[in-house]
């Protein structure tokens, strides 16, 4: 229990952080609405059926909308003189990691949230369905889980703003692939049953890849 006190200790500064800047969710919401936008319009002249590229349009839309929000994670701390301070806390450093994790997804859950609406009005396509859900959560915690990791090994290098999505889009890459291909599946009324492997390669990305960073993030703080 004080274990998760410190986690939430640090989620919540993140949270009074970003309520009081509104830095990162309203970088990320204009970001996200002009790719969705220009999506929309660009396979509306060339695609007959704009619905069949709807997943594909969706995870780059979360993807590169992630990228800005994980950039700032611990840029904002290096910036500020903050980082130091969090590493000299008397706390196990695999909290840090927990703690800015859990700020990532919920911000990037926010953000989610907003864009499925968007969606539905320029693809017309309605993605608010429990086995999507699932699917965007699954994808959102493993995207996080290791863009956190990258975020705070970036933040010590001087072109952290290309090194992040460098190192972080080809490790992503078989966990994007299933979440294009499950959601793809959803989006055309397969049942959960029938894209279970997506699943499952998806819950196996996000385990062994939360334990890798679990595992490191003592030594990659390390100056």
């Amino acid at each position: 229990m004080r274990y998760l006190r410190k986690v939430l200790a640090i989620v919540q500064k993140d949270v009074a952080v970003e309520l009081r800047t509104k830095e990162i969710l309203s970088s990320m919401f204009i970001f996200a609405l002009q790719v969705i936008v220009i999506f929309s319009f660009a396979f509306e002249m060339r695609i007959a059926n704009v619905r069949q590229v709807t997943p594909g349009v969706l995870w780059v839309t979360f993807i590169f909308t992630g990228t800005l929000g994980l950039n700032r994670s611990f840029a904002r701390e290096k910036d500020r003189g903050c980082l130091e301070g969090l590493l000299l806390c008397p706390v196990d450093r695999s909290a840090i990691y927990f703690g800015k994790l859990l700020g990532n997804v919920i911000f990037m859950l926010i953000m989610e949230a907003i864009i499925l609406p968007i969606f539905l009005v320029l693809f017309n396509v309605s993605l608010f369905q429990p086995a999507l859900i699932l699917i965007i959560v699954l994808g959102t915690l493993g995207y996080a889980g290791v863009g956190t990791l990258l975020s705070a090994m970036a933040a010590h290098t001087r072109a952290r703003e290309v090194m992040l999505p460098i190192l972080l889009f080809p490790i992503m890459v078989p966990a994007m692939i299933a979440a294009v291909k499950a959601t793809g599946g959803i989006v055309d009324g397969q049942e959960l049953s029938e894209i279970a492997h997506w699943v499952r390669l998806l819950v196996a990305f996000d385990v062994i890849f939360l334990a890798i960073s679990f595992m490191t993030f003592d030594f990659v703080v390390e100056e």
